[in-house]
């Protein structure tokens, strides 16, 4: 059995002359085994449950799921919020406010910004701050004018979250406060039409949001 040992370089048979063997030498490399990389997950859309909790997202590597579509489901839960209650606009504006000597007005306003925050729970609707504007900053006249323009701001909220066009108008919320108060007749008449999007509902009874 012999072994396998290189012979030096030496074409003249001089052994001053040998050439050490080349160490660095390696056997040709095979055909390379490609991997193919790994497909990235493109990012899962976000979405809300029922009662405006985040949804769970979908496990990594599945495909995202498409974008909830007006009355669909988002990740198998319906995107819902609670009816607000439908009111006579003439009452809400003079008749209630004049029995009451003015009381029903902060009652009013207390009650529209509870029902908003409930009926579209992804958006934060302040519910005490706007009241405690009217009550302790309403001598202020600024202070007011800026919170009934941010509550037309809501309303127009409201009514594209219903699937409406967004018709409510936050200049004439705060400048038909000037006019006798015809701001709360006008806004309680925007808010209605948020109710009549969902005929035969009853209040504070769950709903489809459409956007």
């Amino acid at each position: 059995m012999t072994d396998n040992v290189e012979e030096p370089n030496n074409p003249t048979g001089d052994p001053t002359q040998a050439t050490p063997p080349d160490r660095t030498k390696r056997p040709p490399p095979g055909p390379a085994e490609t991997t193919p990389a790994p497909t990235p997950v493109p990012p899962q859309p976000y979405s809300w449950g029922p009662g405006g909790s985040p949804a769970e997202a979908p496990p990594p590597g599945t495909a995202p799921y498409p974008a909830p579509q007006p009355g669909a489901t988002a990740y198998g839960a319906p995107i819902n919020g609670l009816a607000m209650k439908r009111r006579n606009p003439f009452a809400a504006w003079i008749g209630l406010p004049l029995i009451t000597l003015g009381i029903y007005n902060f009652v009013w306003y207390y009650k529209i910004h509870k029902e908003m925050a409930e009926f579209d729970p992804r958006r934060e609707v302040p519910v005490i701050g706007p009241l405690l504007v009217l009550l302790l900053l309403g001598w202020t006249f600024i202070a007011p004018i800026i919170s009934f323009h941010n509550t037309g701001n809501r309303i127009r909220a409201a009514q594209r979250a219903a699937g409406l066009e967004a018709s409510c108008s936050p200049l004439l919320c705060w400048l038909l406060w000037l006019v006798f108060g015809l701001n709360v007749l006008y806004m309680q008449i925007e808010l209605d039409k948020v109710v009549d999007r969902y005929p035969g509902a009853p209040a504070h009874t769950p709903v489809p949001l459409y956007a």
